[in-house]
């Protein structure tokens, strides 16, 4: 592949920690690479192996491989443009004086 530096993007490989909780005091999963990595806008992490389960009360920490695909400056500045417009549908709230049926 040509690597454009407008348009292109780079592909990096990384491994990186997959911490994972599922338990009543919390519900999430976080991914941190390795390295002094910063993402930034347009940028995709695709981390590789089987799906992962954890059943409820149980928290998990993994080591896997991750695949970091850079955007190129044509694509940052397209999905910054694009986030603008998306966060404005946050602002679309309305009011009404009476009684909904």
């Amino acid at each position: 592949m040509i690597y454009l530096p407008f348009i292109g993007r780079r592909v990096q490989q990384l491994p990186c920690t997959i911490e994972i909780e599922h338990t009543e005091r919390s519900l999430h999963a976080h991914v941190e690479l390795d390295g002094d990595l910063a993402l930034r806008p347009g940028d995709r992490v695709r981390v590789h192996g089987d799906p992962i389960r954890v059943r409820f009360g149980e928290s998990l920490l993994l080591r896997r491989e991750a695949t970091v695909e850079r955007a190129g400056w044509l694509e940052r500045q397209w999905t910054r443009l694009a986030a603008r417009f998306e966060l404005s549908e946050l602002y679309e709230v309305s009011f009404t004086g009476g009684r909904l049926p």
